[in-house]
C-alpha cells in the first residue's frame, strides 16, 4: 500500500484526546479534531461530523505534526559511519570519499529510508537540504522518495559533496528542474527551494570564489526560489554572515543554518534582515561546532526551527529528543530553569519551525482551515503512563514508540503504531543493499 491508496482516512473524527493546538486556542482537554479532505474543519469540544470515521483518542494527546527545518536526508543511508574508528574519516570526509560513488537509486533509497523514519517519528513535514545532487537523476530519485511517502516537503536542490570550488554548482539543472516544477510537486506538497554552499567550507583556502557564489545565490533569487546555507557552525567559520551582509544578501529568503559561532554583531544582522534560522543541537554537539545557541538567537529576536541535519551524526530522527535537548542546552546556557520552557521547545518543532519554512499559513497548529498534519501519543507505555502536562510530556519524556497515529495532509501514514506506506522490511533491505553496493564501489 502506498500514501495514494484509495481508502485511507480523508475524513475522520479524533475523539476526545487532549488537544495541542499550538494556536490562540491553547490546550483542549478531551477535545475533537475533525479532518476532512485534507484539512482541518472543525477543532472543539463534542464536534458534530456524520459520516466520519472515528478515532478514538481518549487518554491520548493530539498535537500538530513535528517540523524538520533541515535534514540532509540522502545521508540516511551511512548511518553509524562517521566515526574516528574503524577506518571511518569523519562525517565531511566519509560524506565526500562516499557520497561521490552513489548512484540515483542510492539517493532513492537513503531518502526513502529517512521519510519512513520520519513518519514513524511524527514528523509530517521536512525540509530535505540535498547536498549531493550529481545530476537531474539523482534530484529526480529524491523527489520521487518525498512525493511516495505522503509527507510536506521543501526539497533544497543542492550541489555534489566534493563539488569543486571554482565551478559553479548545475545552475542550469536547477532551472530545468524550477521549470518543471509541477510535474514534481506532489500537487503542491513539496516545495522547492536551493542548498547554497555560500562561502564554503571553513578552510580558508578552500573558499568559493565570491563570484561564483554571488552567481548562485542570484539565479536562485531570479527563480523566486527560498535559499538556505550553513553559517558560522564551527569557530573557523566565525565570519560568514558578516560577509553576506556586506555583499548584500541577507534577507527574508536566506535561512541560515546553526551559527553556534556568529558574533553577536552577526545575530544582530541576522535578526535585522529576518533571516530564518535552523538549529540542530545534537549534531552540533557531536561534530564539535560548541554549545547550540537558541537561547541567544531566540533572544534577538530570530525565528528559529529545529532540525534533524543528519542521522550519520545524531543517530536518529527523534524530534522529541531534539526538543530535550534543545530545552536543556537553553536552560544550561542561561542558568536557569525556565530559560526555555517545554512550551516554547515544542513551538520551535512545531509553528515556529514552519513560519521558518514559510508554511505557517499552511501547517505547524492545529488550526481550521490549515492542511491536515496531526499527530496521537499514546500514554500507555511505561515511559508515560500518565497525562499529567501534556506539553512536557510530548518535549521530556515522549518518543517515536509512542505516535500512535501520523496524519500528513489529510493521509493516515501511521495508525495504531504501524506505518501504513510503506513496507518497512522491504525498506531496510532495500537501503542495506544500497549501502553495499556503494561501499563496494568506495
Amino acid at each position: 500500500m502506498t500514501p495514494d491508496t484509495p481508502g485511507l482516512v480523508v475524513n475522520a473524527l479524533i475523539r476526545g484526546g487532549y488537544v495541542v493546538t499550538m494556536d490562540s486556542a491553547g490546550d483542549l482537554p478531551g477535545a475533537d479534531v475533525h479532518v476532512r479532505d485534507g484539512i482541518i474543519a472543525a477543532v472543539g469540544e463534542h464536534l458534530d461530523a456524520p459520516g466520519a470515521e472515528v478515532i478514538d483518542a481518549t487518554g491520548k494527546i493530539v498535537a500538530p505534526g513535528l517540523v524538520d527545518t533541515h535534514w540532509h536526508m540522502w545521508n540516511t543511508l551511512l548511518r553509524g559511519l562517521s566515526d574516528g574508528e574503524r577506518g571511518h574519516r569523519g562525517y565531511f570526509a566519509t560524506c565526500v570519499g562516499v557520497g561521490r560513488h552513489f548512484l540515483p537509486s542510492d539517493t532513492y533509497a537513503g531518502t526513502r529510508l529517512a521519510c519512513a523514519e520520519a513518519i514513524d517519528a511524527g514528523i509530517t513535514t521536512v525540509h530535505d537540504w540535498a547536498h549531493n545532487v550529481r545530476g537531474l537523476d539523482w534530484a529526480e530519485a529524491g523527489l520521487r522518495s518525498l512525493a511516495e511517502s505522503g509527507l510536506r516537503a521543501r526539497f533544497s536542490y543542492g550541489y555534489e559533496t566534493g563539488h569543486p570550488n571554482d565551478r559553479l554548482m548545475a545552475l542550469d539543472d536547477l532551472a530545468q528542474v524550477a521549470g518543471r516544477w509541477p510535474a514534481y510537486s506532489a500537487g503542491g506538497r513539496i516545495r522547492l527551494g536551493v542548498a547554497w554552499r555560500g562561502t564554503g567550507g571553513s578552510n580558508p583556502a578552500m573558499r568559493v570564489a565570491p563570484k561564483l557564489y554571488r552567481e548562485e545565490i542570484e539565479a536562485a533569487r531570479g527563480l523566486g526560489l527560498p535559499v538556505s546555507v550553513h553559517a558560522c557552525g564551527p569557530r573557523a567559520a566565525a565570519g560568514q554572515v558578516e560577509t553576506y551582509a556586506a555583499d548584500g544578501l541577507l534577507g527574508p529568503d536566506l535561512q541560515l543554518v546553526h551559527l553556534n559561532n556568529a558574533s553577536p554583531r552577526e545575530v544582530s544582522l541576522a535578526a535585522e534582515h529576518g533571516c530564518p534560522v535552523s538549529v540542530s543541537p545534537f549534531t552540533e554537539l557531536q561534530i564539535g561546532y560548541g554549545q547550540p545557541v537558541t537561547g541567544q538567537l531566540l533572544a534577538a529576536g530570530l525565528r528559529i526551527g529545529l532540525s534533524v541535519d543528519t542521522t550519520m551524526l545524531s543517530g536518529n530522527a527523534d524530534m522529541f529528543a531534539i526538543m530535550k535537548v534543545t530545552q536543556a542546552c537553553a536552560n544550561a546556557f542561561g542558568y536557569h530553569e525556565f530559560a526555555l520552557t517545554a512550551r516554547d521547545a515544542l513551538r520551535l518543532a512545531t509553528i515556529e519551525a514552519a513560519r521558518t519554512l514559510g508554511l505557517d499559513s499552511v501547517t505547524g497548529s492545529l488550526t481550521p482551515g490549515k492542511r491536515a498534519d496531526v499527530i496521537i501519543v499514546s500514554a500507555a507505555a511505561p515511559n508515560l503512563g500518565v497525562l499529567t502536562d501534556p506539553v512536557r510530556l510530548l518535549v521530556t519524556a515522549a518518543h517515536p514508540g509512542n505516535v500512535d497515529t501520523v496524519i500528513a495532509d489529510g493521509r493516515v501514514l501511521k495508525r495504531s503504531g504501524l506505518l501504513t506506506g510503506y513496507d518497512v522490511d522491504e525498506v531496510t533491505c532495500s537501503a542495506r543493499e544500497a549501502l553495499s553496493g556503494v561501499l563496494a564501489r568506495a
